[in-house]
């Protein structure tokens, strides 16, 4: 099996375990399908791929950080994905270095915002390792030990200092891509930013009933439509400047950005109890990530379009390689999010 990037293997540990429910059979994976046993094979062939590349469990090394080219971001990315892997096949061999790597890196403030991420560290950095520690919640993993903060209360802190810098100053509204004004793209307000406050939100909202976290999801999502960052057909756009009070929208789709607000989305309408709009809204966003299939099979139109010997993944950085993954992971819940009773 070749995957082109970290969370790549992310994306196909969720496409084996998910298929726990299914009849499936494909020559993709070198296993039979139709058996229990041989998808948690599969699942732990990709989990142990993804997990070869982190290194920050051995002696001297930083835990919870990934080596170059890496950034922090992937880190808190993969380690939630690696929560959803025990979920899905109860194989707890990851269990220790994944709590540990998630802890290592809340801060002093029980947020995700690390000493050694304080030059650099986005709002959508910080709301990935937010979504890792709302997987963690959700799903009931192995709690941390007394002294420390548990899951549910480290993702509330990230939203509550995600929130806190929610800017009305222009634009109406909407969070700012840098959390510090000395980084490069303070003035882009971008829909994965958001897009990480709107998921963590929503997803608080369903967890905890408490109709403030809903009532952020349907102001974000809202903001997100009144600058077009959300298109009325429900194309999830990349960014926009606040220097032109963000009159203009860079046209850019990415599939993290539609996965991550299918994701929000659907758990908003399972928490509604199937209200009409959020329906709409699913059906919409879903039907708009048609642009990131190929064939039948998913790719990230904005850069892997002449993919060429020379050039495997096309023009895609590492970043984007990755991208992929969060919209098969949230397309995922999205599917069971959407079964409300």
């Amino acid at each position: 099996m070749r995957v082109g990037s970290i969370l790549g293997y992310g994306a196909a540990i969720w496409q084996v375990a998910e298929a726990f429910d299914l009849d499936i059979t494909s020559d993709v994976w070198v296993a039979d399908l139709n058996t229990t046993a041989s998808i948690k094979t599969a699942a732990s062939t990709a989990a142990y791929g993804m997990m070869k590349y982190y290194t920050g469990n051995h002696t001297g090394d930083n835990p919870g950080n990934l080596p170059a080219p890496y950034y922090w971001w992937e880190a808190g990315a993969m380690f939630g994905i690696m929560v959803d892997y025990w979920y899905l096949t109860g194989d707890t061999t990851y269990n220790t270095v994944v709590q540990q790597a998630l802890l290592s890196q809340i801060g002093t403030d029980d947020n995700f915002m690390p000493q050694n991420q304080t030059k650099t560290e986005g709002n959508d950095d910080q709301a990935f390792w937010g979504m890792a520690a709302m997987n963690a919640a959700e799903q009931n993993f192995d709690n941390p030990p007394s002294t420390q903060p548990g899951w549910l209360a480290l993702a509330q802190g990230v939203f509550n200092s995600m929130s806190a810098r929610w800017d009305t100053s222009t634009c109406g509204g909407g969070l700012r891509w840098q959390i510090f004004t000395f980084n490069n793209g303070y003035d882009y307000k971008n829909s994965i930013a958001n897009g990480g406050l709107f998921n963590i939100g929503a997803r608080l909202a369903r967890y905890t009933g408490n109709t403030t976290y809903a009532d952020w999801a349907e102001k974000i999502f809202e903001w997100e439509m009144s600058v077009g960052l959300i298109t009325d057909d429900y194309r999830v756009l990349d960014g926009t400047s606040d220097t032109t009070n963000c009159s203009t929208v860079d046209q850019v789709r990415y599939s993290y950005n539609q996965g991550i607000y299918l994701f929000g989305a659907a758990v908003m309408y399972n928490h509604t109890n199937g209200s009409a709009i959020w329906e709409t809204r699913v059906t919409g966003l879903l039907n708009a990530t048609s642009i990131f299939f190929k064939d039948d099979v998913m790719y990230e139109s904005a850069c892997e379009d002449n993919i060429s010997t020379a050039n495997p993944h096309g023009t895609c950085d590492n970043d984007q390689l990755s991208f992929k993954a969060h919209l098969a992971l949230d397309g995922r819940d999205r599917t069971t999010s959407t079964q409300h009773t």
